[in-house]
Formats: C-alpha cells, sequence, structure tokens
C-alpha cells in the first residue's frame, strides 16, 4: 500500500504509523499507538532490571599475624558477603620483612577457605602479587 494511503487511515484511526523494518524492499510499517508502545517496553525494561541482580567483589583485608579473634571477625564477614551473593577477595597484606614468609600468607588463605568451605568455593588460589596476596572466593549457588 502507498504511504500516502497508509498515513492517511492512521490518521483517521488516531493513530501512529510506524515504520518495522526500513530496510525490506518494500518498508514494512504498522499501525499502532506509539506512546503506548514505548511506555509498555519501558515498563518491560523495568521488570526486567528488578529480576536481574549483579554480583560485587567484596573485600577482606588480612596480616599474616593477625590473632585468632580478629581472623575469625573478618572470616564471619567475608561469609556474610558469601551468603548475600558477593564474591570475595580476600587480600593478605604484607609489611617490611614479613614478605620474606609467604607460607606464612598462604597458610592464611587456606585456613580462611577451610572456614569458608560450606559457603564458598575458591575462585583463584593465593597469588602473591608484590608486597600483597591476593585470593577470591565465590559463592556456591543453592538451586
Amino acid at each position: 500500500m502507498p504511504g500516502r494511503d497508509a498515513l492517511k487511515i492512521a490518521i483517521e484511526k488516531s493513530l501512529d504509523l510506524v515504520e518495522i523494518a526500513p530496510t525490506a524492499k518494500p518498508p514494512v510499517c504498522k499501525l499502532m499507538d506509539y506512546g503506548k508502545h514505548k511506555y509498555e517496553q519501558a515498563k518491560r525494561d523495568k521488570e526486567a532490571r528488578k529480576h536481574h541482580s549483579t554480583v560485587e567483589i567484596k573485600e577482606v583485608k588480612l596480616r599474616p599475624n593477625i590473632e585468632d579473634h580478629d581472623f575469625e571477625t573478618k572470616a564471619r564477614n567475608a561469609i556474610r558477603f558469601l551468603n548475600e551473593g558477593n564474591k570475595v577477595k580476600v587480600t593478605i597484606m604484607f609489611r617490611g620483612r614479613e614478605i620474606t614468609h609467604p607460607d606464612l600468607g598462604k597458610a592464611l588463605c587456606v585456613r580462611l577457605a577451610q572456614f569458608c568451605k560450606e559457603t564458598a568455593t575458591v575462585e583463584r588460589d593465593a597469588k602473591l602479587e608484590g608486597r600483597n596476596m591476593i585470593m577470591i572466593l565465590t559463592p556456591i549457588k543453592h538451586d
């Protein structure tokens, strides 16, 4: 149908003539209430975003010579972050001559992973990066 005739019909029915496929030969158009269409599309997009969750990376910082109670507090925080569905980045900071004992940091990472074994899996093993040792824990999916 010629564009002029389609536009005349759209005006009579107080609708909009919306081009659906402009690259087709001939171009495809549709009669619709464009404002209503945009509103419904925005509603669908908002509903889709509501059900979409983002995963954040929370960080827990430790030192190699941490006391037991402080370690347990940090570990409980890590478990809380994991239960919220976030990943946890465990950073062990070495200062001064502590860097000569990376085995202490590695043992601390293993201890924390053991503490969190029911709620997390190790995504990335402990690795020394400069003066920090970093390990990443991911929450276990419960279906």
